[in-house]
Parts: C-alpha cells; sequence; structure tokens
C-alpha cells in the first residue's frame, strides 16, 4: 500500500497531463493519421559537405540557459519533467507499442547519444554518436551508453570516460543531422571529428569536455560505474555498459519553459535512431493521459475488467 501511495503522489507533483479537460482539447485537434505509411525522403540538406557544421546559423541567435540540477529551490521532480522532455525520443516499451509501420520498427529507434570526451592528457578529444543510450533516473539524473568491443579494446570515447571520468551528452536536432553523422567516421586515434564535422566546441562549467555548441539540450556527466559484456558464445569481452551523472544542463533559451522543467519539441526537432542507416524526425505527436486506478473504477465499463490476478492473466 505504501509503495502504491508513493506511487501515486509522484504522480501528483509531476501534474503529467496539462489540460483541466483533455477530451475537449484533444477534439479540436486533426485526427490521426491512420492510414500514414514509413516513407523515405532526402536529408536536410543532400550536398551538405564535411566541415560545414549546421545547415543554418539560427542557434546562433540565441543564449543557453544553465541549470544545475541540484541548485537551491530546484526539486527533483523538475528534473524529471525536463529529461523525459529532453531526451527524446524514447522507445515505446513492447507492452503498449500502439501500432507498427510495415518496414517493422522495433524499439532500436530512440534517442541517440552525442558524446564529447577528452582524453587524460588533454591532447586528443572525440565527438561521436551512440544509439545505445538511455535515461534511467532522475534524482540523481542517471544515464548509460552502450559500447560495443571490451575495457581490454575499447573505443575511445569509452576509454575516455573509463580514464578521465567524465563527458557531455548532447541532443541531436535536425538542423545539423549530418554533421553530427559525419562524426561516426572512422578516423585513426587523434583525428578531430570537430574540425570533420565542422561543428562548434563550447566550454563546460564543471566537466573539461566541451559541449556541442549547435545542441538545443546538452549535459555535463560524470562517471558512476561500468561493466563489462561477456559474449556467451566466444567467452571474449563484447560490450561495455556506462553509468553517468549528470552534473549540469544547458539548454537553449527559446526551448525552454518560464519554469525551467520542460524542453519544447518544436525547438529541440530530435532525431532518432533506427535500424541501419535509417534515421527518423520528430514531427508530430499525440497525447495520451494516464490512467488513474480509483477514477477508472467509477465507470461502468471498466468495473466489470476489475479482476484478480491469476496464473495466464
Amino acid at each position: 500500500m505504501a509503495e502504491n501511495a508513493q506511487k501515486f503522489g509522484l504522480e501528483a507533483q509531476v501534474k503529467r497531463n496539462p489540460h483541466p479537460d483533455f477530451k475537449s482539447v484533444e477534439s479540436s485537434r486533426p485526427p490521426f493519421e491512420e492510414g500514414a505509411s514509413f516513407t523515405y525522403t532526402k536529408t536536410i540538406k543532400p550536398d551538405w559537405t564535411p566541415g560545414s557544421g549546421a545547415n543554418n546559423d539560427d542557434w546562433k541567435k540565441h543564449k543557453t540557459v544553465e541549470i544545475d540540477p541540484y541548485g537551491e529551490g530546484r526539486k527533483p521532480v523538475d528534473n524529471y519533467k525536463l529529461l523525459i522532455s529532453g531526451i527524446i525520443p524514447r522507445p515505446v516499451p513492447p507492452q503498449i507499442v500502439l501500432r507498427k509501420p510495415r518496414c517493422q520498427l522495433t524499439n532500436e529507434s530512440g534517442q541517440i547519444g552525442f558524446v564529447s570526451t577528452i582524453s587524460p592528457d588533454g591532447q586528443s578529444t572525440n565527438l561521436g554518436p551512440f544509439s545505445y543510450t538511455a535515461l534511467v533516473n532522475h534524482d540523481p539524473p542517471i544515464f548509460c551508453i552502450g559500447f560495443s568491443g571490451g575495457v581490454g579494446n575499447p573505443k575511445d570515447t569509452c576509454r575516455n570516460i573509463l580514464e578521465t571520468k567524465e563527458c557531455t551528452i548532447n541532443v541531436i536536432s535536425e538542423f545539423f543531422q549530418e554533421a553530427a553523422n559525419y562524426t561516426s567516421i572512422n578516423a585513426p586515434h587523434g583525428v578531430s571529428e570537430w574540425a570533420l564535422s565542422g561543428l562548434t566546441p563550447a566550454k563546460s562549467k564543471k566537466v573539461r569536455p566541451d559541449r556541442v555548441a549547435e545542441s538545443v539540450f546538452s549535459i555535463e556527466a560524470v562517471y558512476r560505474a561500468h561493466h563489462e559484456w561477456i559474449s556467451p558464445g566466444s567467452g571474449k569481452a563484447s560490450g561495455v555498459l556506462v553509468i553517468l551523472e549528470g552534473v549540469n544542463f544547458h539548454v537553449r533559451e527559446d526551448a525552454l519553459n518560464d519554469e525551467g522543467n520542460i524542453i519544447d519539441p518544436a525547438v529541440l526537432q530530435p532525431v532518432s535512431r533506427l535500424g541501419g542507416i535509417t534515421y527518423a524526425r520528430t514531427t508530430a505527436g499525440f497525447e495520451l493521459p494516464r490512467p488513474e486506478f480509483k477514477k477508472e473504477v467509477e465507470r461502468e465499463e471498466v468495473k466489470g475488467l476489475v479482476k484478480p490476478k491469476a496464473e495466464g492473466q
């Protein structure tokens, strides 16, 4: 019972549904495009060239707001709301997938971790996208990144994090997607992905690695733990999970609400990673309020559905 009380208490604090009368708001919106199917388009700038950076300079017109997740007056629920609005899109849990496009997209579609690191001697930096990235907690703000290869033969980003214990995680937006993708090039150790992409380094406040100035939302993070995965087939190290804590946030001013706890997806324009070489835009959304048992059970159509759990149910 105590656990349920805490759960409902958290929901009351979050105030996830901003609409006093959701159905009236929903009725004013255009209908769901049920007949829409998955399609491929060109990138924003098919003629993008290495080193040219973002597709436009609009980002330079806006300042960045710095947020200390543990700052005076800031509540954990503020970090929760900020993170779930900024680390998007996230995979839909399999049990609540609403519909699948014909191309059979799976849970691989989700957030890309655009990670900046620096070597212990400060002479070499690394910048690259990682699709094995997730938000896993808000108090404290915890993120995890998965790297292929073991600790004995890590990628440069993984090696830098394990040795320096810090990095920045940056959200990729449409307007610099080509530049971000170019940082995935298999450049030799010591060659700068910053120069190859043309993206702009900006100084961080609490960690040494620079954040990406073009990014609407960036997180300064420090190392907390890691785990090496061993292949059951070969018995060899096959990957590393790194757990990080966010210690400072940077949000573009025009994307942040007055309360400093929600990021506007229309400004963020996040890009998600699908399978193969496919990426996706986030250009439309629909809202589904989370049901509350005490209210729902009062509805006649729900009363008959309330049954004790049993084997197979």
